[in-house]
């Protein structure tokens, strides 16, 4: 299995509790579980990254368990309780220096500190959809979540939030706008602060200004937004929706650039290559797909079977390729007999639906259209 795992440069958490790796390479995909121990509760929430070297990823599960997955072994080398499923799942996982961080729907979020049984706990309360890290200042994350609004916390000074959102003014009908905030993402070199909503808002937020509302505002579709991912190139964020769409969208002006093509279910994981014009975007199709942001083109299209919750994408660069694939001999079958199904069956038309209610009332009634007429001229 080492083998295996260090060609891997993708990794998704599927719904089944099945940690999967992509090579893109090779064309491949494989699966890393203990297949004896599987069960619906060990179904994958979150993904990170165990150390800057990308040689360990951390699986949080929804029975309250953070397993260490090996990339250079190919096996789960540790397992950790780090939560209590009654306290709903994991909304976020991530790693300082010494500690790992992980939080909760309920809003309990800890620092496991390493080496210790000791946590640093901090309530962001109820209702957290998300929880994400700076990447460039570690010791800081951000919370948000359904009527909990995005709040910036210091580790290190974990008393209280060093910023807490306002919420926009109330609408044309001076009614209250619900905040549910879906997903947060930190601009890199910056301050500003990225969100999506479940009311298909994208709001960029600044703690440096004196005000706590977002300091810009765009909408996108009509459906709730699941995810985001901020582009190696400034200045631009990917979001994607329950209905399977995936947008480009311009943070200086508000305007939709681009919209990225070929998903058909609700997008639940999405990343973007840290370095290369490359989004990876995951979701309840069950595909991996990885599209190039520059011309907007389908890399990349991998059938993984199961469901599929998250996506943590190496910042390795993956060998460029036009092709589709799946993982292996069985997928490429599964696919292949599921097209010819679908091709041999006959496409409906409103024209056929009626010609079909036609032949089902002749039938009833035992009289067929032409002896029907036949009668009615007898009559009269």
């Amino acid at each position: 299995m080492a083998a295996k795992s260090q060609i891997c440069s993708i990794w998704l958490g599927s719904e089944t509790g099945i940690l999967k790796g992509v090579s893109l390479t090779k064309k491949q995909a494989f699966n890393f579980c203990e297949m004896s121990c599987m069960s619906r509760d060990q179904e994958v929430c979150v993904m990170a990254w165990g150390d800057p070297h990308e040689s360990e990823v951390l699986v949080g599960s929804v029975n309250g368990t953070v397993k260490t997955f090996s990339t250079d072994k190919g096996i789960f080398t540790a397992t950790r309780e780090c939560g209590d499923p009654s306290q709903g799942r994991f909304t976020g996982l991530a790693v300082t220096d010494s500690s790992m961080i992980t939080c909760v729907e309920s809003g309990l979020l800890k620092v496991w500190k390493e080496g210790s049984t000791e946590t640093a706990e901090v309530n962001a309360g109820n209702g957290i959809c998300r929880m994400q890290q700076n990447q460039s200042q570690r010791h800081r994350v951000a919370t948000g979540g359904k009527e909990n609004p995005l709040k910036v916390w210091d580790l290190e000074r974990p008393d209280k939030p060093i910023f807490t959102a306002k919420n926009v003014a109330h609408d044309w009908l001076d009614m209250r706008v619900p905040v549910w905030v879906r997903d947060i993402g930190f601009i890199p070199d910056s301050d500003k602060i990225v969100t999506c909503t479940g009311h298909h808002q994208v709001r960029v937020y600044d703690p440096l200004t004196p005000q706590r509302r977002p300091v810009l505002e765009a909408r996108f579709g009509e459906y709730p937004l699941t995810a985001l991912s901020l582009p190696a190139n400034q200045g631009t964020v990917v979001v994607g929706n329950t209905h399977g769409e995936l947008a480009i969208l311009d943070l200086r002006k508000g305007l939709v650039c681009g919209c990225l093509k070929g998903l058909a279910g609700a997008v639940r994981g999405l990343q973007c290559h840290p370095s290369l014009p490359l989004v990876a975007s995951c979701g309840l199709d069950r595909f991996l797909r990885v599209h190039n942001l520059e011309d907007r083109s389908l890399q990349h299209k991998v059938y993984l079977k199961s469901r599929l919750n998250c996506v943590l994408l190496s910042s390795r660069e993956p060998e460029s390729s036009n092709a589709d694939f799946s993982g292996d001999v069985e997928e490429v079958k599964a696919e292949e007999e599921e097209d010819e199904v679908w091709d041999t069956m006959e496409t409906v038309t409103e024209k056929a639906k009626k010609r079909a209610a036609q032949k089902d009332e002749a039938t009833a009634t035992g009289v067929d259209g032409k002896k029907k007429r036949k009668l009615v001229k007898k009559v009269m």
